[in-house]
């Protein structure tokens, strides 16, 4: 075999390094070219929810591949219709919900902003015409297609391609700063993450969807949440909304929903629902009846073998266990999306220590260890998890002063 560096230098574009050569996967193990085995507690992050090669996933792709994998939209198909009407009862939108199916996160964000830009051209009684500006929230990640870059106010990722979309706002993640940017007045919609997962699982301070929400209607503007990572039971509900008893006006989501298939998805609610009208707004492969077969057999699974009791239950397990190692400050997040905080700024280091230590997880910030492994973990790759992430951190306390330690 070539160096596979050398081959990935020359061909791939030059978007960062890659960490190794995996070439195949079963459970929640992964292993590389030279036969090594890694734990994967990153899941593609946030994707492999069944883990890798699960027979639901792979009885799925291979039934529907045999049957018939794609046609154009100007056509229905069973798997099609199944997933949305699937996708409408979990979200618990009711009769009047919809849902448009995509291929990504980024996608089924595009569409949301095309969703705010409806909503906010309608005639509104006390809120004014042609209201354009969208709220976001600082630290928030939406995806890196133009629009959904314009949303991701981090300047590494969206500078470079200035101008962004126009009239899009982050507000500080503080009850007044939102308060204060609705009170300037002009939102069509706010779109925020009840989880941001690539800031480094932030939780959103308390009582903040629910004013969000109090204020969206108020202003008579869309609450639109960003559930591409926290959706699909990755927090143990089928979507972090529900965890909050807060209704959007419409959600997106992917990753975990296909387990690895691409797939996203806009579902609306209530009159939301009636914004978007023939002629604007379609995709060539989203929801074709492979992607959608795949869906419904993941979902499917999740639901029938209340899969969510595990994500619950794991997710418990994890944040007790690793209370206890070196460096470990605390823990955030819900259900199977965790961040795990250090008390020094030394999270790069901790991930490449684990992968020597076969162990994949990631460091989305300098002081945070995210890992949002499969649903289906179990006492075994739990107790793998801790050794492994705990010789890791030995290794690297070993090494560092913590703020405590200066003098």
């Amino acid at each position: 075999m070539t160096n596979w560096n050398d081959d990935a230098a020359r061909d791939l574009m030059s978007l960062g390094g890659r960490l190794a050569l995996l070439t195949r996967g079963e459970g929640s193990w992964v292993w590389d070219a030279d036969d090594n085995r890694y734990l994967d507690f990153l899941g593609g992050i946030a994707v492999n929810c069944l883990g890798h090669a699960h027979p639901v996933f792979v009885e799925a792709v291979s039934a529907q591949a045999a049957t018939l994998a794609h046609v154009s939209n100007y056509f229905a198909t069973p798997p099609q219709l199944e997933i949305a009407a699937r996708l409408k009862r979990l979200a618990g939108t009711g009769e009047r919900g919809r849902v448009f199916l995509a291929n990504s996160g980024t996608e089924a964000n595009e569409m949301a902003i095309k969703l705010a830009r409806l909503h906010g051209a309608q005639p509104s009684a006390g809120a004014g015409a042609a209201r354009t500006r969208i709220l976001v929230v600082e630290g928030a990640f939406h995806g890196r297609t133009m629009g959904a870059l314009s949303l991701t106010p981090k300047a590494a990722y969206r500078d470079p391609f200035l101008p962004a979309v126009p009239d899009i706002v982050a507000v500080e993640r503080t009850l007044e700063s939102l308060e204060a940017a609705f009170a300037e007045g002009g939102v069509a919609a706010m779109i925020v993450e009840p989880i941001q997962g690539e800031a480094g699982v932030v939780e959103l301070p308390e009582g903040f969807l629910a004013r969000a929400r109090a204020l969206t209607t108020a202003h008579d503007a869309l609450l639109i949440l960003d559930e591409v990572q926290t959706g699909s039971g990755r927090t143990g509900e089928w979507f972090a909304f529900q965890r909050e008893g807060v209704i959007p006006d419409a959600v997106t989501l992917a990753k975990s929903i296909g387990a690895g298939f691409p797939l996203g998805a806009l579902i609306t609610f209530a009159s939301a629902s009636d914004l978007f009208y023939p002629g604007t707004h379609n995709s060539t492969f989203g929801g074709n009846p492979l992607a959608s077969a795949v869906a419904n057999a993941v979902l499917g699974f999740v639901e029938d073998e209340h899969v969510l009791d595990n994500v619950n239950a794991r997710g418990a397990q994890l944040r007790d266990g690793v209370a206890a190692l070196p460096l470990v400050a605390g823990t955030t997040g819900a259900g199977l999306l965790i961040g795990i905080r250090l008390s020094a700024s030394v999270a790069p280091a901790v991930a490449a220590a684990a992968q020597e230590r076969g162990l994949i997880v990631n460091a989305p910030t300098p002081d945070v260890i995210r890992i949002a492994p499969a649903y289906t973990i179990g006492d075994t790759e739990v107790q793998e998890f801790l050794t492994r992430l705990g010789a890791a951190l030995a290794d690297v306390a070993a090494t560092t002063t913590t703020p405590s330690e200066k003098p």
